[in-house]
């Protein structure tokens, strides 16, 4: 990480990433993959006019819309600015690729949202268990958390009960990074989607909890899960229980 932000570099990021192709899914136009959009179509604006154009339909109208969001991309006057562009999916990865060019502060805030703002971070195939865990180690706490979330994590016990429900589908992925500390907020977790999932119960030292994030009202704690201790399942979900 640098001193200062290097918003000129972050540029040259972000205009790599648009130029990555435009994934299609079964639903494209409608719904594609792409750091820039999660639509194939968009809407240019054109001194004033606003149209919209597939730009999964041809090459002319990719390029106008890449023209189109790489001058947005050169006229951002922040990290913030050119962040928010970014689709929901491609922010972690994105603030992945742009920690050397930020600032601790920079990187810290944005390491918080994009975790935040991600559907599952921690099942995304461009960041191992081992960088996010060292992407929170990086961060500086007193930008990553609130004030509150900083107390909080300050005045737990030294050894902490966790809890994270999974559906069937992440029946595999008990050992990762997101927890919470409420046990009813594992139960929804597992239940989500109106599945039978299984919630599990974990201790850890709390010199092991990377963050605390309430500001979904989750009670979430990030862990190094590699010192998850006595790790159960405490009971199965009953359908319709949540």
């Amino acid at each position: 990480m640098k001193k200062n932000t290097d918003l000129t570099a972050i540029k040259h990021l972000a205009h790599s990433l648009l130029m990555t192709g435009v994934v299609p899914t079964e639903f494209s136009p409608v719904i594609v993959q792409h750091p820039f959009t999660s639509s194939g179509l968009v809407g240019l604006s054109t001194k004033g006019n606003v149209s919209m154009v597939d730009i999964t339909a041809s090459e002319e109208n990719l390029h106008k819309w890449q023209d189109f969001v790489a001058n947005e991309i050169d006229k951002a006057e922040s990290i913030t600015d050119i962040y928010r562009m970014i689709n929901k999916p491609y922010v972690m990865t994105f603030v992945k690729f742009a920690k050397d060019d930020l600032s601790k502060d920079d990187f810290s805030e944005l390491l918080a949202d994009a975790w935040i703002r991600s559907e599952n971070p921690n099942s995304d195939a461009n960041l191992s268990s081992r960088e996010l865990v060292s992407m929170f180690k990086s961060a500086d706490k007193h930008f990553l958390m609130d004030e509150s979330e900083i107390n909080q994590l300050y005045n737990m016990d030294d050894i902490v009960t966790v809890y994270r429900g999974v559906t069937p589908v992440h029946e595999k992925n008990v050992k990762a990074l997101s927890w919470t500390l409420d046990y009813e907020t594992a139960c929804w977790f597992a239940n989500r989607f109106g599945q039978e999932g299984t919630v599990y119960e974990a201790t850890i030292a709390k010199e092991h909890i990377l963050a605390l994030f309430n500001s979904r009202n989750e009670s979430e704690v990030i862990v190094d899960p590699r010192y998850l201790q006595d790790i159960e399942p405490v009971q199965e979900i009953e359908e319709g229980l949540y």
